[in-house]
């Protein structure tokens, strides 16, 4: 197969596909330039951090309009990951890092394997720091991305474009899709391409940007907004959290390892020489040891209850007969 651009030139007219792309953007409320902002470098730096920040604060409502969509994604997602399906993020530039970033901090969090929750950037590793020329315009690599982690129906993919045109982010939807897997297409324009390739297309419209067409701002803050929301929400659903306490945290270093302490203190009231006992009886498990002080039993019966409830420590605490 042609490993072509779908910018390639037409040998007859080799502007033209240049002209189609530029008169594609010109739709685009994400590249939509202000006349109003045309002496923007004129104002004072107090009169440009105020400007600004007016821009951020509406991102929040812009979000809010995609709420119910999105709520019933994250169903989705969590179902399929019950059934042991991972959540893949695909993207390039600005949307790629959000998404990589994203699922760097599932494990950490979460407790997750970094195989649950994957970042794919158009270019690989090396355009998480620096640009990758040409990237986001190949296609056939996000086929191939996907194909290299042994995509299955069971799996998420959700491709991430500001612009909603990203040819990386499309073509992994579409793959995607194609192959049975649950998809989402976040993007910041409406009817756009990447939502239309989606059974989940959540396009949060945030406006023209400060500086026009540069959708690591308002766009940016908007995708990661969502992210938080796609991780964070789908691990609640999969009883990853004990109220709003990360139970699933690993603790790797001295600030985790206080945090684990902090949160068994938090969840069961116990003093210092009891929550070391329980962490040491579970392996430093904070969800076991959450159980072993609260139900009163030992590190392995602990870890058996809850695997009988899927990793859900409240249902474990109710067959424990803890309220």
């Amino acid at each position: 197969m042609s490993r072509t651009s779908p910018a390639e030139p037409d040998a007859r007219d080799p502007h033209a596909a240049d002209r189609r792309l530029r008169a594609q953007l010109d739709t685009m409320t994400t590249e939509a330039v202000r006349p109003e902002l045309a002496d923007l470098d004129q104002l004072s730096t107090l009169e440009l951090t105020r400007l600004m920040n007016g821009e951020d604060a509406r991102v929040a409502g812009a979000v809010a309009e995609v709420l119910p969509r999105l709520a019933v994604a994250i169903d989705a997602i969590a179902e399929r990951m019950r059934g042991g399906g991972r959540l893949i993020y695909a993207g390039a530039g600005t949307a790629g890092r959000l998404g990589v970033l994203d699922a760097s901090e599932c494990p950490p969090t979460f407790g997750t394997p970094p195989s649950r929750v994957v970042g794919l950037i158009a270019g690989g590793p090396p355009a998480i720091l620096t640009a990758v020329e040409g990237a986001e315009d190949d296609a056939e690599q996000a086929v191939a991305d996907l194909d290299e982690l042994g995509l299955t129906a069971d799996d998420t993919v959700v491709g991430i474009s500001a612009s909603g045109r990203t040819p990386y982010a499309v073509a992994a939807v579409r793959h995607a899709r194609a192959k049975g897997a649950l998809t989402l297409g976040l993007a910041c324009n409406s009817g756009s391409e990447l939502g239309a390739a989606a059974e989940h297309p959540i396009e949060v419209v945030v406006g023209p940007e400060l500086l026009a067409g540069s959708t690591r701002l308002k766009g940016g803050t908007a995708q990661k907004l969502v992210l938080n929301m796609v991780s964070t929400l789908t691990m609640i659903r999969l009883g990853k959290t004990y109220g709003n306490l990360m139970v699933d945290v690993r603790a790797t270093n001295d600030k985790l390892r206080a945090r684990a302490r902090r949160i068994v203190r938090l969840a069961t009231g116990a003093g210092d020489e009891e929550i070391e006992t329980a962490l040491s009886a579970t392996g430093g498990e904070v969800k076991d040891a959450i159980l072993v002080v609260l139900a009163g039993i030992d590190g392995p019966s602990a870890a058996k209850v809850l695997a009988e409830h899927d990793g859900h420590l409240r249902a474990a605490l109710r067959t424990t007969g803890v309220a």
